[in-house]
């Protein structure tokens, strides 16, 4: 049983979480879409990431990747080749097209290739104008601070 959410009346009331929730619509429609290559997606440290795509059957000159704005593609399309005659094909090598959001600051480092498995490299770098930085407070000093003599009881 699929539950939705209507988030109406947080539109009337919010500004700038539209992203949001987009994202959370498309969280719930992701269940009826195919998910085709299979993928694993790794946190390896505090800000370094791996998507895995199991693209068996397929070159790296038959898939493409782009990175634009907050959301990573990648595409999938075999090149033409002579026909075969399979007696059985297990292998699917259909066209894809796989997409994944991206959190704010997150960049495509670099993608490899081997032995039918697709590893795209992802680094979260935030600006150091955005990065957490520690306040001096000033005030007065100790030696502006006088003590009131009392009598203990």
């Amino acid at each position: 049983m699929r539950t939705t959410y209507d988030f109406a009346p947080l539109w009337r009331s919010t500004i700038g979480f539209d992203r949001l929730f987009d994202l959370v619509d498309a969280a719930q429609q992701a269940g009826t879409e195919d998910n085709y290559p299979p993928c694993n997606v790794e946190r390896l440290s505090e800000d370094r990431y791996q998507i895995s795509l199991a693209v068996a059957g397929f070159s790296a000159d038959e898939i493409a990747i782009t990175a634009e704005q907050s959301v990573l593609t990648v595409e999938g399309r075999e090149s033409e080749k002579q026909q075969r005659e399979f007696l059985y094909q297990g292998i699917s090598s259909r066209p894809f097209k796989r997409q994944f959001n991206l959190a704010d600051y997150v960049q495509v480092k670099g993608a490899s290739f081997d032995n039918g498995l697709l590893q795209i490299e992802l680094v979260r770098e935030i600006p150091e104008a955005m990065k957490p930085r520690r306040i001096s407070i000033s005030g007065s000093s100790a030696s502006n601070v006088r003590q009131i003599d009392g009598k203990a009881a």
